[in-house]
């Protein structure tokens, strides 16, 4: 059934293997929770923790020897559950399969840690209020799929949806969460409004920011109002992060009729470099995000 009414969910993690040979997850918990409250909301079972956890760490552990040893590489891990019933009708499966599949994966853009281009797109959305926007939920991403072509042949890597309800609002780049990181020290991140996936990057750097002293505004951010920022010189970075890229600098953000060039600076690369410095064990880990596998 899950070919014909799209009930499904899924994550995403990834397992590091360190400089000493040990091997890692990554805040598995966080995605173990946000896979069950996107069952929740698209009618489907919930799985305790510790079974998401542990069907990681089997998997992990099974698998050892695919888990990369080059630096950056990574087994992704995915975890997902999609309604297996054999029938014709519009109600939730009574009959489930959860599946947990990885693969080796090296840097989410070509160039790495370098600087994208992003179109905004005005015309599509990826989800609306009281949708399934903030569900991990494969039919977010079908919707994202032809505005990527039409952002891909103008040029741009990735698209920036806008909120459905207004158009007007900076909601996520339908598989990253974004920061603007403004000259006069503020950061901001679009607000959780029911219709942007909570990534767990997201999570992880606004608690690195607030361990430095720095408080990240969770808000609206009106796509005029970035515009005319970055054409006043008032925003110093803005950055994507998700868990397949971590965080990656925008150096271009385009729409309809505007084409402008965003500055970088030292915040972005920072932020990459404390969340991989945890995850590959090079730094200290004071929130213990990190899971030993093996």
């Amino acid at each position: 059934s899950v070919l014909h009414y799209g009930q499904e969910v899924f994550e995403g993690l990834k397992a590091y293997r360190r400089a000493d040979n040990t091997i890692w997850l990554f805040r598995p918990a966080f995605n173990a929770n946000r896979f069950n409250q996107s069952a929740r909301r698209m009618a489907l079972p919930e799985i305790p923790v510790e079974d998401f956890v542990g069907s990681c760490v089997d998997l992990v552990r099974a698998d050892a020897r695919w888990v990369p040893v080059k630096d950056g590489a990574t087994l992704y891990l995915r975890p997902f559950m999609y309604a297996s019933e054999s029938f014709l009708g519009v109600h939730p499966a009574h009959e489930v399969t959860y599946l947990n599949i990885g693969s080796p994966s090296g840097p989410y853009f070509d160039n790495g840690f370098s600087p994208v281009s992003i179109y905004v797109s005005e015309d599509y959305h990826r989800a609306g209020p009281g949708g399934t926007g903030e569900a991990k939920t494969s039919g977010n991403y079908a919707a994202s799929l032809q505005p990527q072509e039409i952002a891909a042949e103008k040029g741009y890597a990735q698209v920036c949806f806008l909120d459905g309800e207004t158009n007007t609002y900076i909601d996520e780049l339908g598989g990253m969460n974004v920061f603007v990181v403004y000259r006069d020290g503020k950061v901001a991140t679009p607000q959780l409004t029911g219709c942007i996936l909570e990534g767990g990057t997201r999570g992880a750097i606004i608690q690195v920011l607030a361990d430095e002293g720095i408080t990240v505004s969770e808000e609206r951010i009106a796509l005029h109002q970035l515009l005319d920022d970055i054409r006043a010189g008032k925003v110093a970075e803005f950055l994507a992060c998700g868990t397949a890229a971590v965080v990656t600098p925008i150096g271009k953000l385009g729409g309809k009729d505007f084409e402008l060039e965003v500055p970088t600076g030292p915040m972005t690369k920072h932020i990459h470099d404390v969340i991989t410095g945890i995850q590959w064990g090079r730094r200290e880990d004071p929130h213990g995000w990190c899971y030993r596998v093996l």
